[in-house]
Parts: C-alpha cells; structure tokens; sequence
C-alpha cells in the first residue's frame, strides 16, 4: 500500500500546489512510484504547473462518474503521473465528493507515494480530502496569520485520527519579520522537514508551466526540494 500524504494549508498563497509538485518529480527522479491527486475541485492547477493542462478527462469527470480513473492518469515530467482537476464550472458542479475516497484507495494500491493537494481553507472539501490520507503535511508561510490558521489544520486532522508527519516552512525570507523555524516547531510541537525559501527562479519556473526542480535545478528551492525527497527516499 502506499504512503498517502495530504499537503495542507488553510490560507491560500503558501506554495501548497509549488511544493506538492517539485517534490513529487523530485521523488520519481529518486525511482519511487508517486502519483500527485489535484483535489481541489474549485482551483485545481496543478496541472498547469506541470504543463499538462487542459485534458480531456480529469478527475471531475471521475467524481462525476463519467469515466474511470484511470483515464484520468497523465506522465507529466521525470514521470511522475498526475490525476489533475478540471477548470470547467459545470464539471465543479457534477462532482461527487464522496466519489473521492474510492479514488484514493485505488490509486494507492498501484504507487508507492500518494500526495494529495488538499484545498486551501477548511471547509467539507479540504476536510474531506486530509480525512483520506494516511499523513498529513503542514505548509506553513513564516507570518501569525499562517502558523494560526496551521493549528486548526493540525487540531482537524488529529480529530480524524490522520497522523501530522511535520511541517514545510515556505516563502522564507530571512529577514527578521519571519517567524523562526524553532518557533513555528515549538508552537506546532512538530518538526520541521524544509524550510524552501523566497526564491525568484521558483516563481519564474510556475510561470513557465514547469516544476523548479526541472527549470532550475540549482536554484535555492530546487536544492530544498531534492533534500526533502532524499529524506522521504531513506525514511519511507
């Protein structure tokens, strides 16, 4: 079975999408089986992110039981696969939430690494993806607003009893209006996996259509990418 990991953040901005997406390619490039599930049925992009958008057949028309999810699988760069979400308003409107979670057992089955982009916010969709995953990851920017709304997540995802692995710190700046990283540990009482910085070379790959890891490999978040998948290679 695979390891099932939700990628969370109640305040929208953080990077969640960025950070599911480079180190999902990171970690195919280290020979693991990953599939990354977009299940954000209002603003599903990471398919854009990989430069595979606009297929034909998404996950919508899967929770709309109009097709089979594996139809809905992709090779996007380094191979790892992706079920990427839909932009049309009238597949929003046919999906079936509660189809999700027979997606979710099938596809973990068949790969070794599920990552789930779980929507920003804290409302049934967000609440139902992290209640599918085996663990949940924390996204958390280095300001109040963000390490707050990051304690709700953690208290929704304890209360369905999904283990909280540990937190991404992104968009770090260094300078002294961050919160520290030994504060954000202490206040979420888990430890910090990566701290991916505030990186241009980061936002110039997304808006090329095209992962960090793979536009700029040597950048400074590319470099945080790459250690963090080595880490999920030696820690499975």
């Amino acid at each position: 079975m695979a390891r099932v990991i939700a990628f969370a953040c109640s305040k929208g901005g953080s990077g969640k999408s960025t950070i599911v997406v480079n180190l999902g390619v990171a970690m195919s490039r280290l020979g693991k089986d990953v599939i990354i599930l977009d299940a954000d049925l209002m603003m599903a992009n990471v398919g854009l992110m990989l430069g595979i958008e606009g297929q034909k057949i998404t996950l919508h028309d899967v929770l709309s039981d109009e097709a089979n999810v594996s139809k809905a699988i992709y090779r996007a760069p380094e191979g790892v696969k992706v079920i990427p979400g839909g932009v049309a308003l009238e597949g929003v409107q046919r999906a079936k939430l509660d189809r999700l979670k027979k997606v979710v057992e099938w596809i973990s089955k068949k790969y070794d690494y599920v990552l789930i982009d779980v929507p920003s916010g804290l409302d049934r969709d967000a609440i139902t993806a992290i209640g599918l995953a085996n663990e949940i990851i924390l996204v958390v920017t280095p300001d109040i607003s963000s390490l707050s709304n990051a304690i709700k997540t953690k208290l929704i995802a304890e209360k369905l009893n999904v283990k909280v692995t540990g937190i991404i710190v992104t968009r770090a700046t260094g300078k002294s209006f961050d919160i520290s990283e030994k504060e954000i540990s202490a206040t979420l009482d888990l430890p910090i996996l990566a701290t991916v910085p505030e990186d241009p070379l980061l936002r110039h790959a997304s808006a090329l259509g095209e992962p960090v890891i793979t536009r700029y490999p040597r950048s400074p978040s590319a470099q945080e990418f790459k250690k963090l998948a080595f880490e999920f290679k030696e820690k499975p």
